[in-house]
Parts: C-alpha cells; structure tokens; sequence
C-alpha cells in the first residue's frame, strides 16, 4: 500500500520503519526533519511538508503530539486538502474523543474517511510490532486499515468515531492510577524497614499482580527513570480523562487525585521522567530519597 506517516518522533519512526520493512511504500514527514532522515535508509521517502506526504497515499497515518497539532496539521497546514479523494486517515495520536469526532466530521465532508485509533506499548512496542491499538470509526474503514495495523500490532474495533480515544483514556487512567498505587505501597514498605525489591518478588504471582507492578516495579526498585513515557504526557492524558469526563457528566474522584499528583510532579520538575517516576514525587513527599 501506498501510505503516508506524520509524525516520526520516540514512537512514529519505529513504526515508518515497520511499515518500510512489509513492504508498504512510504512517504514521511515530521516537523523537524532531522528526525525523519533516518528512514530513508529504510526506503521511506522524506517529504518537506505534510501536504507532500500525503498526496498519493492510500492511508494516512498520524502520530502527533496532541489534539490541536492534528488539527494544524490537516486544517492549516492542508494536509486534509492534499489528501486523495478517498483517502483514509489513521490517528493514532492519543487526543481527546470530542476532537477525534470533530476530525472525523471534517474529513468526510472532504471525502475522506478516518479512524481514531491510538495505542499502547510505548516505544517497546513500537518497535516490536506489539502495540495495543483502540479503534473506533466504521467497520468498513477498519478492514481496510488492517494491513496497516498488522505492522504494528493488535487492533480491536471497540464502536464508532471518538471510543478509539475514549478507549485510550480508560487505558491511561488504569496506568496512571495503579503506577501510583505500586509506588505507594513500596515505599511504605521501604519506610517501614522492608527490602523493597523483596516486596515486589513476594506479591508477584499473587492478586496484585500487574504488568504495572512488574515493569515499573522494577524500574522504581532500580530507580531508572529514563523516559519511555513521559511524565507529562501521562499528565496530559490524566486531564483528558477529567475534561471528557465533565463533558458526559461522569463523576472521576480518584482520577482526579491522581492528575493533581501528577500534576504537582511537573510543578516540582519532574516532567521528563518516565512515568513511574511518580514514585521520585511520592518519595519526596515523605523525606525518603
């Protein structure tokens, strides 16, 4: 397939390079242009506008950064515009579900057709081919993104435009949530004179097990909080969830205290960690190091 990628940063460009390794033949832009040099030793062509990558393609896919830059990219820097009648968009930034419809809405009235489908599995997965993605949009439009979703690995069509997204929240507020809930619980061990990487062995197996507790567990104990993903995107989507709860009339009290942790982990400089590092934000707040 002929398709075009926007946005080749920490998790687009391992997933042009996939795209380039099955096969597909691929056009790619990224706002710095430095960043997407290195696929074209893949066989990616490197385009100096988004408009240009998009004029031929089958499928778009977006990996943005945010909401409002998706919609600079297709409404003002003519993305949508240069896109072929027919065309069919992938998001797969992770924005909230009302600017998800909106798109939607606006490319159809251009011919265009567009799924929502952002993922999980941060870089790893990128990288891999194992990445979750959430979709909602039409049916028909999902079957013919599968030979794109392949590439990157699982897709579920979970209902129509805008519960890609919805999806995806509910995804984050679990992360967000139970890394702050593993973080606490090991340094309460820790204050109280456990071996903290012998508390993380004991429970797991148990019923507090998680992928969380296993992962960032493990990262706290090592206290390795180089970025995978950021704290300030987990942060970011903490406030997605809030406003698309206000908007549905839904009452969100626990990820509310959690996006006002996160949100003082930034105030305290915390914003290029990884996301586990909510533990360095708990950890100060009881004199521990």
């Amino acid at each position: 397939m002929k398709i075009a990628l926007l946005g080749t940063g920490r998790m687009g460009l391992p997933m042009a390079r996939r795209l380039c390794q099955a096969g597909h033949e691929v056009s790619v832009w990224n706002r710095t242009r430095d960043k997407a040099e290195p696929l074209a030793a893949d066989g990616a062509r490197v385009c100096n506008s988004a408009a240009e990558a998009v004029g031929q393609a089958e499928v778009v896919v977006g990996m943005l950064e945010s909401g409002p830059v998706v919609h600079d990219v297709l409404f003002t820097q003519g993305a949508a515009r240069a896109m072929p009648p027919g065309c069919l968009f992938v998001d797969m930034a992770s924005i909230q579900p009302r600017e998800a419809r909106d798109h939607a809405a606006r490319l159809g009235e251009l011919g265009i057709a567009c799924l929502d489908a952002p993922v999980s599995g941060g870089t790893v997965g990128a990288e891999a081919g194992t990445l979750v993605i959430m979709v909602g949009g039409k049916p028909i439009d999902f079957e013919r993104a599968a030979p794109v979703f392949q590439a990157f690995g699982r897709a579920t069509h979970v209902g129509p435009h805008g519960t890609g997204q919805l999806t995806k929240i509910a995804n984050q507020m679990i992360v967000g949530i139970t890394i702050g809930a593993v973080a606490e619980s090991l340094l309460l061990c820790a204050k109280g004179g456990a071996d903290m990487a012998k508390v993380r062995e004991a429970i797991t197996g148990g019923f507090a097990d998680s992928r969380i507790l296993q992962l960032h567990g493990q990262r706290m104990v090592e206290r390795d909080f180089a970025p995978r993903a950021r704290m300030s995107v987990q942060a970011k989507d903490m406030r997605n969830a809030l406003s698309t709860a206000h908007e549905i009339g839904f009452e969100a009290p626990i990820t509310r205290l959690f996006e006002q942790l996160y949100a003082q982990s930034l105030e305290h400089g915390l914003a290029d960690l990884d996301h586990s590092g909510l533990f360095v934000e708990l950890a100060s707040r009881n004199g521990m190091r």
